[in-house]
């Protein structure tokens, strides 16, 4: 998530002056990373943005596609895989829509012709393996044809980087399945993702509390991906399979002020179960905790911050910030005591906004793996 909600979105306030003419006093306000102090579906300044509300559901397939009535949303996904020579091999790949300017679903968007300046779009991708990791970030301005995202038949893309259903419109399926590709200079990837799992809906129904005053996203996740495919890294190229993690979000509203940063792991259990965390850290060493517990058979479960403990027991020294990689992790409810830690190396993807983005290994009453996602350390200006 989620992540920038985290916020994410950011990154996107961040690189909106590379993109357009306007000065930065022309650029929406924004906090550490995407959810802002109004609730009302209104800024105090600006155009109005749809805000997500506690009633809000979750509508598949529409909302895999845009909502260009949000202010900000993103397309995010980690997989652990394997080669077949059995060495692990993490990836990731997200894509963020971040609006100046709302617009109705309904609504065509304006000509290509006339240069538009509703949207901005970023790309980050990353992959680690063997100690290495590689990162590389695209931006585009929205409309024009570079970036763009839609519901049915399923696709998001920035140039030649793009994710897409396998299956095309109006033939009948019982299982989704999409298509992955990145490319860059010096390494790509190209993989298959099928879900084995209806998509989970984080909160209730989807409607997914940051703060205790209330500010949320609507955020779904795929938690069970089978993944296939090739990866080449280092003039080499790996048939890989293992299994992935997609996270789709999106809102309107900003971080709080006294909210600096965000920690999140998504896990995979050996048992079959799932976890997902997040904490949102409070300038006074406080935070907001949140988490969706997915058993193997069974429904979700909604975690409040009274019901899971989500601790640093370990941090690492890099060139830009001390961070923290190894965790404990506990729910009481689900009899989960767990360590979690980066694998050993460097994450930071160093983009227009320093983040670090690690895959990780789980002992403890489980055993597993995973991803741990971190934002707001040092000064990563």
């Amino acid at each position: 998530m989620n992540r920038l909600s985290g916020y994410r979105s950011v990154w996107l306030v961040v690189i909106l002056p590379l993109l357009t003419a306007c000065s930065p006093a022309d650029q929406p306000e924004a906090g550490f990373a995407g959810l802002g102090a109004q609730l009302e579906g209104r800024s105090e300044e600006g155009p109005d943005f749809l805000q997500p509300a506690p009633g809000d559901r979750v509508s598949l397939p529409r909302d895999l596609g845009p909502h260009p009535q949000h202010r900000f949303e993103w397309w995010y996904l980690t997989a652990n895989l394997t080669t077949s020579e059995g060495v692990p091999l993490g990836l990731q790949w997200t894509q963020f829509r971040q609006a100046l300017q709302p617009r109705s679903p309904e609504q065509a968007p304006p000509p290509a012709d006339e240069w538009p300046l509703q949207s901005a779009w970023m790309a980050n991708a990353a992959i680690s393996y063997q100690g290495e990791h590689v990162f590389q970030e695209k931006l585009a301005r929205g409309d024009i044809g570079h970036a763009g995202a839609r519901a049915e038949p399923f696709q998001v893309w920035l140039d030649d980087w793009r994710i897409a259903s396998l299956v095309a419109e109006g033939e009948d399926s019982d299982h989704e399945r999409w298509a992955l590709s990145v490319n860059t200079r010096d390494w790509h990837y190209d993989l298959e993702l099928s879900p084995r799992r209806d998509p989970v809906k984080h909160g209730k129904k989807g409607f997914a509390l940051k703060s205790e005053t209330g500010q949320a996203s609507m955020y779904f996740s795929y938690v069970d991906l089978a993944i296939s495919g090739t990866v080449t890294i280092a003039g080499k190229t790996h048939r890989v399979a293992g299994e992935g993690w997609f996270d789709r979000e999106w809102s309107s509203q900003f971080l709080q002020a006294e909210q600096e940063g965000w920690d999140w792991m998504a896990l995979h259990l050996d048992s079959g179960d799932k976890l997902m965390v997040y904490r949102l850290r409070k300038q006074d060493g406080s935070s907001f905790r949140f988490g969706t517990w997915i058993p193997r058979r069974g429904k979700p479960r909604a975690l409040r911050g009274d019901q899971l403990t989500f601790e640093v027991a370990g941090s690492r020294q890099t060139e830009l910030a001390e961070v923290p990689v190894e965790w404990r992790v506990r729910v009481p409810l689900a009899e989960v005591d767990i360590r979690v830690e980066a694998l050993p190396g460097n994450y930071w993807n160093r983009g227009v906004f320093p983040y670090w983005e690690s895959p990780v290994r789980v002992w403890g009453s489980h055993q597993g793996r995973g991803y741990l996602e971190l934002t707001g350390y040092g000064d990563t200006e």
